[in-house]
């Protein structure tokens, strides 16, 4: 039988330095095994926002078996997921889209 994914990676990834082994978180958060230091970087739930942090954990609810969620980045803390976000920023305001992440995001996958 085939067991779902809780959540689907952004195919250029960004995955906080902090992260050592990504293949390997990679394959605990698409199965819900839990780990205690990863956030991960989302579209957000939240009319008018564009992106959230959620701890891992968050992903392991049954909801996400039949509901993955679209993973933009891994950091191995909240604040190495804001650095992340940041960057994202950066490289989005520098290609002539400030404040569009998603439409940057979307436009390079």
């Amino acid at each position: 039988m085939f067991k779902r994914a809780y959540c689907i990676f952004y195919k250029n990834l960004y995955i906080g330095d902090s992260i050592k082994h990504p293949s390997k978180v990679k394959w605990k958060l698409t199965h819900g095994a839990g780990q205690f230091l990863v956030y991960v970087i989302t579209k957000s739930e939240t009319p008018g926002n564009q992106l959230e942090i959620i701890h891992c954990a968050y992903l392991k609810q049954s909801y996400f078996r039949n509901h993955p969620v679209f993973v933009y980045g891994i950091a191995g803390s909240y604040d190495e997921a804001i650095d992340i976000i940041i960057k994202i920023s950066s490289e989005a305001s520098a290609s002539g889209m400030d404040g569009r992440l998603l439409d940057y995001l979307e436009g390079n996958s």
